[in-house]
């Protein structure tokens, strides 16, 4: 129950619904009470077992006057109308309080709808916020599908495990407690029994929703391997196809599929046995009561008439459902929380990449870049040791090395994707921890080798760079960037729709929407990684055109696989396993025939 005590938290802003929604199921609970305690006094006087009332108590809101004066009416009515006149008027009343019953039935549910779908939408909208602000060492732990199943299957499971218990929680307690109330009043004696064995069956429910629990969490962790699986499938049929691996790939799947059945058979098997159980074990109480209430009746003990009992009888039969009811939220709830449980494992997760207290405000770059006595590991092995550099503004400096050796790592420093363990990162003499995360990434455009873009059109994903730019700003960076004129000739022009990752587009015409978005930023620093490296040799002469124009002027921190592309670099900085091994202009580097000469020659051999 903690993590639905948790979610029901998000219930503050809904606070006016639920108070209506409270309000709604006492009055109808009322009318039902109202409805079933009028036959007790009617059978009571139409069967002539009780005295009719001619001159009642003066009226007041307590159960003695309230009874007495109704005693009144219908004894009236039977003497004045007869008995048959007297029974249509009970039931009439009936009917009425019957349908206004269940009006104030409908209008709590009515209320109670924008509660329990505004509280999912709030949870689903800060889940996303969490993940998206995560650091990304974060999802270099965690399975994409895993996370995607944590968004949907999770979330829906919560919706209707969790929410669709909300009825229940707030409407049966009511109904228990009022029926309750009015059962000790007709007959406290009898109503101890149901005080006694309604905790008993409590117990028992507890036990197996306990259970439930543990099955509903290996549920929701083998849907989030599912959903990992088929992420990885679609994203590598096409190696799939080219092996000939659909067979294979195909059995894996069966078998977690498989592995996923058998979970779900035993968990819907115990959730089934909730109503079912329920239902039998209200039914002992019940049949206990009549027993031990009958028995009162038949040796004239405790003050209890038979119509009265009968009265008795019909309201505890009313606390049956409800109790039913919230049993089977109960096992609801159970089930709903392993899926909540693995939401606030992702919302519990501490942000280890956050701003310090009163950040610096930083707009531009004013004098340079210094790298100094940098190291940092990934999972224990050492990528970077001890590296010192610097980049003056306007300069541009190139990373070159074996696969490995650091590059990327040191570009993602900078933008603090990881936060150092050693050494600094200074900007203006400002450690990069000290600035504001919006600010120090506002300084920043990136172009990587991979183009990422979005399912969405080339227009929103060039404004992306900056998202108030009008369509002259956009269509300027798409000059920029070399893209203007394919992007006239696609389809629909700059509202093209370029697929999932751009794969309506070819790995040039990618780059290129790439670069107008960062021409589009128009960054103080340029981080350039490896943006050439994947395309062919006409794609590649049209994006290094693009990018000419792009470092302008500019502060650049390149990374290179191809070293023609960095010929006019200010400084060429050789990485080897994590160290400088050698730096200077192209020609220099070249004139000492170390490391830099010898990757100058593979590339001129291939």
């Amino acid at each position: 129950m903690y993590y639905f005590f948790r979610i029901i938290k998000y219930i503050k802003p809904y606070t006016s619904y639920a108070i209506l929604n409270v309000i709604s199921n006492i009055v109808s609970v009322l009318f039902s009470l109202v409805s079933l305690t009028m036959i007790i006094p009617f059978l009571g006087i139409l069967f002539e077992t009780q005295e009719k009332v001619y001159n009642p108590q003066p009226f007041n809101f307590n159960t003695e006057s309230i009874k007495d004066n109704f005693y009144a009416i219908i004894s009236s009515i039977i003497d004045e109308r007869g008995k048959l006149e007297a029974l249509l008027f009970i039931c009439v009343l009936v009917l009425i309080t019957f349908f206004f019953r269940n009006l104030f039935r409908y209008s709590s549910l009515y209320f109670l709808t924008p509660i329990r779908n505004g509280i999912v939408h709030d949870l689903r909208t800060d889940l996303h916020k969490k993940i998206i602000s995560l650091p990304l060492p974060f999802f270099t732990e965690k399975r994409k599908g895993d996370l995607t199943s944590r968004l949907t299957s999770d979330l829906v499971e919560i919706e209707w495990s969790i929410m669709s218990s909300l009825e229940m929680i707030f409407k049966d307690p009511l109904n228990i407690i009022i029926y309750l109330i009015t059962l000790i009043v007709i007959s406290p004696q009898l109503t101890i029994f149901v005080v006694i064995l309604l905790p008993l069956t409590g117990i028992l429910i507890g036990v197996i929703g306990r259970s439930l629990k543990k099955s509903s969490d290996r549920g929701q962790n083998k849907m989030g391997d599912l959903l990992s699986i088929i992420d990885e499938n679609i994203s590598g049929l096409r190696i799939i196809k080219a092996f000939d691996a659909e067979h294979h790939i195909n059995s894996n799947f069966e078998r977690e599929s498989g592995d996923y059945k058998k979970i779900m058979t035993k968990l819907l098997r115990k959730k089934d046995l909730s109503s079912p159980m329920s239902e039998f074990l209200s039914t002992i109480v019940l049949v206990i009561v009549m027993w031990f209430g009958g028995q009162l009746v038949l040796m004239g003990e405790g003050n209890l008439s038979a119509e009265e009992f009968i009265g008795y009888i019909l309201i505890f039969s009313q606390i049956i459902p409800p109790a039913k009811s919230l049993t089977s939220s109960y096992y609801f709830i159970q089930k709903g929380s392993a899926a909540a449980q693995r939401v606030y494992e992702i919302l519990d997760t501490e942000n280890q990449i956050s701003d310090v207290v009163n950040p610096k405000r930083i707009k531009l770059l004013n004098t340079q870049i210094d790298f100094k006595d940098i190291s940092f590991k990934y999972d224990n092995t050492e990528v970077l040791k001890n590296v010192n550099f610097s980049i003056e503004k306007g300069k541009m400096i190139a990373l070159v090395g074996q696969s490995g050796s650091g590059k990327s790592t040191l570009a993602d420093l900078l933008a603090r994707f990881y936060d150092l363990e050693k050494g600094k990162i200074l900007i203006d003499n400002h450690e990069i921890k000290s600035i504001a995360l919006t600010d120090l990434r506002g300084l920043m455009g990136i172009v990587s080798q991979e183009s990422i873009l979005f399912n969405d059109t080339i227009y929103n994903n060039i404004r992306l760079g900056k998202l108030d730019a009008s369509k002259d700003e956009i269509i300027h960076a798409a000059k920029v960037a070399n893209a203007h004129q394919f992007i006239l000739d696609s389809k629909n022009g700059y509202q093209t729709n370029i697929g999932d990752r751009g794969n309506k587009l070819s790995g040039g015409q990618k780059q290129r929407i790439s670069i107008a978005r960062a021409v589009l930023k128009n960054p103080e620093i340029l981080i350039l990684d490896e943006a050439t490296s994947s395309l062919d040799t006409e794609s590649e002469k049209l994006v290094q055109n693009a990018l000419k124009k792009l470092m302008e002027a500019r502060t650049s921190l390149v990374i290179a696989h191809r070293l023609s592309t960095i010929k006019n670099a200010d400084e060429i900085i050789v990485l080897d396993k994590g160290i400088i091994v050698e730096r200077g202009t192209h020609e220099d580097l070249i004139s000492k025939n170390g490391p830099y000469k010898k990757l100058s020659n593979l590339q001129s051999f291939s």
